[in-house]
């Protein structure tokens, strides 16, 4: 696999994660539930904390490590 590849699997991965953190957050919100709240915030921000050098060190186009 390019490196290229592999970044776009490892980023769609973390965009599933940010996704399914967003849809918890809601479900609890909509429950009342505070526990639910809190903890899915801080998955939603451990997420995004992931996500961040994942896009800050993705690969060019062309594939290359460089």
């Amino acid at each position: 696999m390019t490196a290229r590849t592999v970044w776009r699997l490892n980023f769609t991965g973390w965009l599933l994660f940010t996704v399914s953190a967003c849809l918890f957050l809601w479900t609890t919100w909509h429950a009342g539930d505070l526990v639910g709240i809190l903890a899915s915030l801080a998955f939603l921000v451990a997420c995004i904390v992931f996500l961040i050098p994942v896009w800050v060190h993705r690969p060019d186009r062309s594939g290359h490590d460089d």
